[in-house]
């Protein structure tokens, strides 16, 4: 088995086409440059930048944070979201028909919009993780689980050479556990949340694996959920299973791989009116809706450290996706038909990349090229049906394809303390359509060049100075062509962004950063009307600048509060519009202030916590509406801070047996947002949760 090999500090090294994410593929040894500086050998490692999660961030020319698994238990989120409101920059948005289920993931970056996360590129050990990653990036359907997660990796700026096609609000890699390198480990959890309204849940993990024998590794991890959330009509239940492996050919090169299987279903509680929130928030009138979906994956990798100078990788993987919502024209007392969106995506990816390190004078250069090939192929179909007579139509039916290519070339130069990184992505995309019901077609091609700069000084080992310039792009959607009117231009979106940064870390669990950006998106796509008349144009230019900051403080271990440390994160967000008759106004569903803030003691074989995460006001419309409207769609959202507390417990016998409790919203704040879809109006937040968990490790 290939031993772990020191991590090089540099900006985005050895990812296949910016998305390989191999198991445990390191080699120990080192290169000296001429200058007598010393540089790692070129690498990959188990985390998706390539230069390794543990020893890179440092170095890292971005904003870019890590939640390990220990921390996001800490936390006491249930959801990922939850773990998401701690991280700066990053903005939890749950206006969307499925709003607080696990099945969605709803993340705005910097102001731009958190739907279903439609303009980060989001990955899954280096996968993409949408059911189509350029036709469909929203993630309505998100086949991931916290119990399975090992660590969240966002990076806020700086990734766009490698990454795409929808890196204008960063990238974030979720990766599931590690393959335990020794004979066999294990662990098992049971959650329970208790909601002071509605109903309970019940959250299950399992994960097993080790070395079979000297060459051959395997994991099987497991975790699911069911039960109810806290509004009426809001039970749910999923299924997330994978199996890992690694294999060892030869001293330096290695294969690995995932497959893994998702199901998801859960009921739809809607949103509400003023004057139903008033009465009771935790209710449902919408008990027709629902939403449900699977997803089969498999990803296989084969690395190849050739020589402390030369490594190549490719990566290929295919997943097949099935989503359906079903969704009523109005509240129970008024729907007179139910529209049922049955989908089908198949997704097939290859990517290689080779990495050369050579020596020019004083200069170490470390370059990179790398493609991919992406093939999407879906269909959509939208049947309804009369509740009276129980006819059903079908009002659209479209077969969807996108074939696209990505290339990049990256040189990270490494002089003195000084990394350099120059970079260009070139995107070639073909989209099209075909309309089943009247047999019309549509292409439309698309390339665009996006070059980069990423620039870190390495102050000494504890500072980083970095700054850096990117492009991004995102294409044009399946559902944007299939609501197009013949003859309607539509543009892909492309923004630039600016940001500079400082990164300390002391090394003992004291560190600080701080970050400012400027991004400008052109061409934003959005969609006017409703129903058949519903059709896509391109918005125009927003603004988006701000500054992100985070500390962390550990007393020391010989004082009076010793076992004490603390957290606490701040980011400023100025998100603008800056075309129509809307110029100047905010963008809707952001916060311009958010903040989190945390306390952790330890004593003993006991770990307390307490947490809290804040957000200032939102509007829900680009005209900035300050008076609520009756349907609770349109109107000021107010700010909200929610404070919650846990305790853990480690039997001293049984270091392997570990009890958790605390409450989340410890003071039951009353916080709403409001949904955009169909089902518009207003969604309650979570009420005060009591949970309970208990963890075997062996």
């Amino acid at each position: 088995m290939l031993k772990k090999r020191s991590l090089p500090s540099r900006t985005l090294v050895a990812t296949a086409c910016g998305l390989a994410l191999p198991l445990h593929a390191w080699a120990q040894s080192s290169v000296t440059a001429s200058n007598g500086g010393q540089l790692n050998a070129i690498e990959v490692s188990a985390d998706w930048l390539g230069s390794g999660l543990q020893n890179s961030v440092q170095g890292f020319a971005g904003a870019r944070t890590v939640v390990k698994r220990e921390a996001i238990a800490e936390t006491g989120a249930s959801t990922i979201d939850g773990v998401m409101r701690f991280i700066p920059g990053v903005q939890v948005t749950n206006n969307s028909s499925s709003g607080g289920s696990a099945i969605s993931l709803n993340i705005g970056v910097r102001g731009l919009e958190g739907r279903y996360s439609p303009r980060t590129t989001v990955l899954l050990d280096g996968i993409p993780m949408a059911v189509a990653p350029y036709g469909q990036p929203q993630l309505s359907f998100a086949p991931l689980s916290l119990g399975n997660i090992e660590s969240i990796d966002v990076v806020r700026g700086g990734g766009a050479v490698r990454y795409g096609p929808q890196s204008v609000g960063g990238i974030i890699n979720f990766r599931t556990r590690d393959i335990p390198n020794q004979p066999v480990a294990g662990d098992a959890a049971v959650r329970y949340n208790d909601f002071s309204e509605g109903g309970h849940n019940t959250q299950y993990s399992a994960f097993v694996g080790g070395q079979v024998n000297q060459d051959l590794g395997v994991a099987l991890l497991y975790s699911g959920q069911d039960g109810s959330g806290w509004r009426q009509h809001s039970d749910e239940k999923t299924d997330d299973v994978a199996l890992k492996f690694r294999y060892a050919l030869t001293s330096t090169s290695e294969v690995y791989g995932k497959f893994s299987y998702y199901e998801a279903r859960t009921d739809v509680p809607g949103g509400l009116t003023s004057a139903m929130y008033a009465a009771d928030p935790f209710q449902s009138q919408r008990t027709r809706d629902q939403w449900s979906g699977r997803r089969t994956g498999i990803d296989l990798g084969y690395i190849n450290t050739i020589s402390d100078t030369q490594e190549f990788e490719l990566r290929t993987y295919y997943s097949d996706s099935f989503r359906q919502s079903v969704l009523a024209n109005g509240f129970d007392a008024t729907a007179t038909s139910l529209s049922s969106q049955p989908r089908n995506y198949g997704v097939f990816g290859i990517e290689p990349r080779y990495t050369q390190r050579f020596f020019a004078g004083s200069f170490t250069h470390d370059v990179s090229v790398g493609m991919r090939y992406l093939r999407e192929r879906a269909d959509e179909t939208v049947i309804n049906t009369t509740l009276r007579t129980g006819r059903s139509s079908v009002s659209r039916a479209s077969d969807n394809s996108t074939d696209a290519y990505a290339y990049y070339i990256d040189d990270q130069i490494a002089v003195g303390n000084w990394r350099v990184t120059p970079g260009l992505r070139f995107e070639d995309v073909e989209t099209g359509r075909v309309n089943k019901l009247n047999g019309y077609s549509e292409s439309v091609k698309d390339s665009q060049p996006l070059p980069s700069l990423n620039v870190a000084y390495l102050l000494n080992s504890q500072f980083t100075l970095f700054g850096n310039y990117t492009t991004s792009y995102g294409s044009i959607q399946h559902l944007q062509l299939n609501l197009n009117p013949r003859g309607n231009p539509l543009e892909a979106e492309t923004a630039e962004t600016v940001e500079a940064g400082v990164r300390w870390n002391r090394g003992d669990g004291t560190s600080a950063e701080a970050t400012v950006f400027d991004m400008r998106f052109d061409n934003q796509l959005e969609l006017f009307g409703s129903g058949a008349t519903a059709y896509w144009v391109n918005r125009g230019k927003t603004h988006h600048q701000g500054v992100e900051t985070r500390a962390t403080y550990a007393f020391d271990k010989a004082g009076l509060l010793s076992g004490l440390s603390a957290y606490a994160a701040l980011t400023y967000t100025k998100a603008t519009l800056r075309e129509g008759a809307f110029a100047g106004n905010d963008l809707p569903f952001y916060s311009r202030w958010t903040d989190a803030l945390g306390l952790r003691y330890a004593l003993g074989t006991w770990d307390f916590e307490l947490s809290s995460t804040h957000q200032s006001n939102q509007y829900a419309d680009d005209a900035n509406t300050q008076a609520e409207n009756a349907a609770g769609s349109l109107g000021v959202i107010p700010g909200f801070r929610l404070w919650n507390v846990q305790a853990r417990w480690k039997m001293p016998s049984r270091p392997g047996v570990e009890l958790a409790f605390g409450v989340n919203n410890l003071t039951d704040e009353r916080y709403f947002t409001r949904t955009t879809d169909t089902n518009a109006g207003k969604l309650v937040g979570a009420p005060r949760t009591v949970f309970m968990q208990g963890t075997v490790k062996f």
